[in-house]
């Protein structure tokens, strides 16, 4: 059985990741966690006696309007210049499932900065999994162009952390 601290890490990972469904089953126990999507795929009715005040705040309540906007040609533009810049730039990727942390501690200062020079064996951050700490290297000679994460997030396995401006 779990503890509710490893259930409450569970729903913490899950939650922060793009896992929309997780199922876990162990010794008769099972656990199963779905996110929610914005989206009403099915729904169920239930009848129920609702006081007066309720149901005038339900009436009231405004629904929620979920809108997405088209990107501008000028954005197309300016993305497809960037891919074509990002086709250059070595990605520096999550070796693993964890999380991101861009300094040896709060308190420190952070391995590298936008503009840094690193060569291949220049640790460029920590990825944290399962109280291991991991030190990243760049594996390139070059400068860091942009951080891709911020510190504390979760990162998943093959996730872009870095780009990198070959030398």
């Amino acid at each position: 059985m779990l503890k509710i601290q490893e259930i409450r890490e569970i729903i913490k990972l899950v939650d922060n990741s793009s896992v929309d469904e997780f199922s876990y089953e162990h010794e008769g126990s099972k656990i199963e966690l779905k996110k929610n999507t914005g989206s009403v795929q099915g729904a169920g009715i239930v009848q129920a006696e609702v006081s007066q005040p309720a149901q005038q705040a339900v009436q009231q309540a405004p629904a929620p309007v979920q809108t997405e906007a088209a990107p501008a040609p000028a954005e197309e533009k300016k993305s497809e210049a960037a891919n074509a810049d990002d086709a250059n730039l070595h990605k520096i990727t999550s070796p693993m499932v964890g999380t991101f942390y861009a300094s040896s501690s709060p308190e420190a200062d952070a391995y590298v900065k936008a503009g840094s020079k690193v060569d291949d064996s220049s640790v460029v951050c920590i990825v944290e999994a399962m109280k291991l700490f991991n030190e990243i290297e760049a594996e390139v000679k070059g400068e860091i162009v942009e951080i891709l994460v911020k510190d504390g997030q979760l990162v998943e396995y093959g996730q872009p952390l870095f780009l990198v401006k070959p030398e």
